[in-house]
């Protein structure tokens, strides 16, 4: 599968519709531990083509917590051509990284430290702002890190298979992966008008408005609509992790795959700018 050209995502960017900014859709992005990192690097190079929309905030966990540092970090430092490259550059390194390895951690950050600036993406001037989930060892607890508790260790924390690989110490406690989405606290206010979840498999996830309860299909007052992408040829247990080292072109299938899902779900128009009543805040698209 070849890799697309610069002048065709180029060209992605500029032939849609002249939008004027107050018709801007700002979308806030949570990846699901469950999803597969190449299927979620699919779905955000498909959102980085859509003129309309922009990022306020990306929340992961599992592999995509790596991905969305990467998405960020390439965001804030060349805008969309700058996240589209950083995610390609990091999953090059990612095909190349050596199958015999044994310390997966220790490869992770060496990679995450040729693909990322931390102290860019701590930085306030951040125009997305990430959090990374990740759970204690010692009391299952979860745990989002933002703004300056964000770190390369963080970030392994949150990628790291619980059992599989040893837990990460941060600030005296130890941390591994498996954040689900489902254990998130109210997430912090921010100014997206669209959240979207990135999810492996249709599940029961809690829903970032602290007035939705986790039975409820709808919020209590209005609120951003609530949208997910799931990945309809998920297959259980297959999280990048548990199987890291890819052949690029089916690496670049499972991209493809995650574009296909994200322009099935953009071309039901789900960024209309119209407001939507409250019951109708959550959209599943499979």
């Amino acid at each position: 599968m070849h890799a697309r050209s610069e002048t065709y995502t180029d060209k992605a960017i500029i032939s849609g519709t002249s939008y004027r900014p107050e018709d801007r859709q700002s979308v806030e992005i949570l990846v699901s531990t469950d999803a597969h990192g190449a299927f979620v690097w699919g779905v955000l190079d498909r959102l980085l083509d859509e003129p309309n929309c922009t990022f306020s905030a990306v929340t992961a966990s599992g592999f995509g917590a790596v991905e969305a540092a990467v998405f960020a970090y390439g965001l804030g430092l060349g805008g969309r051509r700058g996240a589209r490259t950083a995610l390609a550059n990091f999953w090059r390194r990612v095909s190349h990284a050596s199958i015999f390895v044994i310390d997966i951690a220790n490869l992770l950050r060496s990679i995450l430290e040729q693909s990322i600036d931390i102290e860019q993406i701590r930085d306030v001037r951040c125009p997305v702002k990430l959090g990374v989930l990740a759970v204690s060892a010692r009391t299952d607890a979860v745990k989002i890190f933002t703004g300056e508790q964000l770190s390369i260790n963080a970030i392994v924390a949150a990628a790291t298979v619980p059992f599989l690989s040893s837990p990460v110490e941060i600030d005296g406690d130890t941390y591994w992966g498996d954040g689900e989405l489902s254990q998130l606290p109210s997430v912090r206010s921010t100014e997206a008008r669209h959240r979207l979840i990135i999810a492996g498999r249709p599940s029961v996830f809690a829903t970032p408005c602290p007035d939705r309860s986790f039975a409820a299909n709808h919020c209590a007052t209005k609120c951003a609509p609530v949208h997910t992408i799931f990945d309809s040829r998920h297959r259980a247990g297959a999280p990048l992790l548990m199987r890291p080292w890819i052949d690029w072109g089916e690496l670049t299938d499972m991209r493809d795959r995650g574009r296909q899902r994200a322009a099935d779900w953009l071309a039901a128009a789900p960024l209309r700018t119209d407001e939507l009543p409250a019951i109708s805040c959550e959209n599943r698209y499979i």
